[in-house]
């Protein structure tokens, strides 16, 4: 049977949208279900690499290489022997003839094929150029940065989060691909687990609810059908955390019983064979540790936050969004913390967040569903007396920007800090109506926030220097555009040594539903 494009198109244009033709791959075999992907969207590079290459978690002399043998990206089982040999190179110019790095690696069927290559021996703050080799084909040519050390001038990186392969195309990731950033944090839901969801999207997803190993890797596949993610990925180098949707909606890491623990280790597999990340487990199949604290010169820490794998039930009046090691693990960081920019990559919104005057939590997945943990992590941090917090986050679909107190009930208490929260990639946002009727709402409940926009989508551009730090929210136009322009929507700051942030002269006229005068 031979799929005809036009025939696809028109099949969708009948019933007025793409997605509908994407139950068809339930019946069609592997090279049919590609070949339906990519008549509706999907693009992949040559086999064997069809998904790319990636680099992720920089140290000042290691950077971790990816890739995933994968010729048929959407085959429940891809036609390859249990292990191919797969060689590396690392090189300073993008021809890739001033070589610094070479080696083998085996990628087994164990891990869907997927190759971790952990060099090491590479200069601090420097640029690098790699590529695969397998099956007697080479891969498209990645570019990545070894994190610098000593004394540094300006960072600048990028953050993503929420990118719903159903509600639009990767516009933003196209635009981070271009940005002149040392690196990018993803700040979770990278995919999402549920069946097709209909309605008038631009392209759906191709199969029911995930459940198994092999349903989270072909989601993941599916995902990186998308051009332009993959070339952010070939792009920078990516720091990952995680959030919900990488599993289920809303689950606990500690909780769900034996079936939900059964998903949650297929989805994790699933997610580290497809990964730039750095894995401390010595065992053949990995138990990814997000949380991890890195140094960029001396001039940014950051500290990756998992706020799923070890929490509690929400709303118990001991319950933990972090687990008690992690915790200890993080109040540890404050402790010691250098003389630095400190962010946290945080998935879910640190702040509280009331939807009306007098009013309860709007959702307590997030922090707001822990509240006894978060004042204790908040109170460690003033009485540390740690200086030049900031926290980036993901999740709510919108853009948030909030002072970080001690007691988010009481504004005389202490501000420790101030909260990014970025516009997602693709996700759908509450409606303009809703939001033009409920920014104020949450503005006269929540005296410390400061900013809400909730009609657009794209991603955060920070830069750091040593006086101030800098948060860009860049936007699409139209996210069923792949090609969408990108713009600046407004600009905030924060200055060294000064609690809160404030909006810059200049972008203070943008469009917003909510702005404190």
């Amino acid at each position: 049977m031979k799929l005809n494009r036009r025939d696809l198109l028109k099949a969708a244009s009948a019933v007025g949208a793409l997605n509908v033709v994407w139950p068809l791959s339930a019946g069609l075999s592997p090279a049919q279900a590609r070949e339906a992907a990519e008549a509706l969207g999907a693009q992949y590079d040559p086999a064997p690499f069809t998904l790319g290459v990636a680099s992720g978690d920089p140290l000042t002399t290691s950077v971790v290489l990816w890739t995933r043998i994968a010729p048929d990206p959407l085959a429940p089982e891809q036609p390859l022997p249990e292990v191919v040999e797969v060689e590396w190179v690392v090189a300073t110019d993008r021809a890739l003839r001033r070589v610094v790095a070479r080696g083998k690696a085996p990628a087994s069927a164990t891990l869907g094929h997927s190759v971790h290559v952990p060099v090491g021996g590479l200069r601090a703050g420097t640029h690098y150029y790699y590529a695969f080799r397998a099956l007697g084909k080479t891969s498209r040519v990645g570019r990545t940065r070894t994190a610098p050390s000593g004394r540094l001038s300006r960072v600048r990186f990028a953050a993503a989060n929420c990118q719903a392969f159903h509600d639009g195309y990767y516009g933003a990731h196209r635009a981070i691909a271009r940005e002149d950033v040392d690196f990018v944090v993803h700040l979770g839901d990278y995919i999402y687990e549920h069946g097709p969801v209909g309605g008038d999207h631009v392209r759906d997803h191709d199969s029911p609810e995930i459940l198994t190993l092999t349903d989270y890797r072909r989601r993941h596949a599916l995902y990186k059908g998308d051009a332009s993610l993959r070339e952010a990925h070939a792009a920078h180098p990516w720091f990952l955390t995680w959030d919900d949707h990488e599993v289920v909606n809303d689950y606990s890491g500690t909780g769900g019983g034996a079936p939900l623990m059964q998903r949650r280790a297929a989805a994790y597999q699933a997610w580290y064979e497809h990964m730039p990340h750095r894995d401390g487990g010595g065992s053949s199949l990995p138990d990814p540790v997000i949380h991890r604290n890195r140094r960029w010169g001396d001039l940014l820490e950051l500290s990756v936050l998992d706020l799923r794998s070890y929490r509690s039930a929400q709303n118990l009046p001991g319950g933990t969004i972090l687990g008690a090691d992690q915790k200890a693990w993080l109040k540890e960081n404050v402790d010691r913390a250098p003389d630095a920019w400190h962010v946290w990559a945080n998935s879910i919104m640190l702040s509280q967040l009331r939807g009306r005057p007098g009013g309860g939590y709007m959702f307590t997945d997030q922090w707001d569903g822990f509240l006894a943990e978060r004042k204790e992590v908040l109170d460690h941090v003033h009485k540390s007396g740690l200086e030049d917090l900031v926290v980036i986050t993901g999740d709510w679909h919108s853009a948030f920007v909030d002072d970080i107190r001690t007691d988010f009930d009481d504004t005389a208490s202490p501000v420790v800090g101030t909260e990014f929260t970025a516009h997602s990639v693709t996700s759908g946002a509450y409606s303009a109506e809703w939001n033009a009727t409920n920014g104020p709402l949450m503005g006269r409940a929540n005296p410390h926030l400061k900013y809400f926009e909730g009609n657009r989508y794209g991603y955060d551009v920070y830069e750091v220097t040593p006086e101030r730090f800098t948060t860009h929210m860049r936007v699409i136009e139209d996210r069923r555009d792949p090609h969408s322009p990108v713009s600046t929507l407004t600009t905030f700051h924060v200055d060294r040594g000064v609690v809160g942030s404030y909006e810059d002269p200049a972008t203070k006229k943008s469009p917003a539903q909510y702005r404190r005068d």
